[in-house]
């Protein structure tokens, strides 16, 4: 099986450096970058603000040239117009028309895809119900807010009905609500059948949807595969107890046992250097006569992982010129 014709994005040592100053100083914004995105599935591209995800993904746009390597799309080059149709996308800072409502943005991008007619009504009619904008159907987009604005984005990436969904930091900007609309709505193309490829910085999002995905540092693969692989979900790293009314001398039993101990008033939050230790800090609060309100395992994260690879490449290389 060939992976460049089988995958639905194809990237191998891609690189693209940029010239940037008066003198011209060379600067790598992706450095030899390979990984694929395999079809129906959730992947997620992973980095801190300026890693080079929009830049890989302006280059699978063919927005930009990358310096060199490769890049496809459904087996094709990135520039091959039956690619570009199966394409859907939302940049991370797009422009909309700020005067048009919501079915007059969405005939326009209709338009360009040669849609008219009874078949771009039915259609954008469908789309605002899938992203929850029926309701703003005929509102000005001036009048919307960051959420609303994204999804009625989204809406506008599908109005081609692609089998490939690209999204640039979809979640960046919104609120706790707004995240969850975006996610929900990502696990609905997910089930209607489409690939999505989204960039964030936000680990969390990427750990409640992704199938797999692809953490870069400076441009550079630092981990990828399947989300359970690389957290090893099962494992539990640190418990954390809060308690009432414990005494000082039971303060003093639990302390050995404890990384880290808040009081606040009656109150203590404590969490424990080893999880193995669970049992023998419970045989103290009860004997202490004090109320545990609740015992809270911390399983490995998407976070923990970039962060040790964020300090292993600091210890390692340091920042590259």
């Amino acid at each position: 099986m060939d992976p460049r014709t089988e995958s639905i994005v194809w990237i191998e040592n891609l690189s693209k450096i940029f010239r940037v100053g008066f003198w011209g100083r060379q600067m790598t914004a992706v450095d030899s970058l390979s990984l694929d995105v395999r079809q129906g599935e959730v992947f997620g591209f992973l980095g801190p603000n300026g890693a080079g995800k929009t830049t890989t993904i302006k280059i699978l746009m063919g927005l930009i040239y990358p310096t060199s390597g490769q890049a496809r799309l459904f087996g094709r080059g990135v520039g091959d117009p039956v690619a570009k149709a199966k394409l859907g996308f939302l940049p991370e800072s797009p422009y909309f028309y700020d005067y048009l409502t919501s079915r007059e943005f969405l005939g326009f991008y209709g338009h360009l895809f040669g849609l008219q007619g009874k078949v771009l009504n039915t259609r954008i009619d469908a789309l605002l119900e899938l992203v929850g904008m029926t309701h703003a159907r005929d509102l000005q987009l001036r009048k919307f807010s960051k959420g609303m604005l994204q999804r009625v984005g989204i809406a506008q990436a599908l109005i081609n009905d692609p089998e490939l969904v690209v999204l640039d930091e979809p979640m960046s900007g919104l609120d706790p609500v707004g995240r969850k609309e975006v996610r929900d709505l990502i696990l609905r193309l997910k089930e209607s059948g489409k690939t999505i490829l989204f960039s964030s910085h936000i680990l969390h999002d990427a750990e409640l949807l992704c199938d797999r995905v692809a953490m870069i540092l400076k441009g550079r693969l630092v981990a990828s595969g399947h989300v359970s692989e690389l957290i090893d979900q099962g494992t539990t790293h640190s418990v954390e107890l809060v308690i009432d009314h414990l005494s000082p001398d039971g303060l003093e039993h639990l302390r050995p046992l404890m990384e880290k101990v808040v009081v606040q008033g009656d109150r203590l939050l404590a969490v424990l250097r080893h999880p193995g230790d669970v049992g023998a800090a419970l045989e103290i609060i009860r004997a202490a006569k004090a109320t545990l309100i609740s015992l809270t395992p911390h399983k490995s994260s998407l976070e923990d992982l970039f962060i040790r690879m964020v300090k292993g490449q600091q210890v390692d290389g340091g920042p590259r010129p």
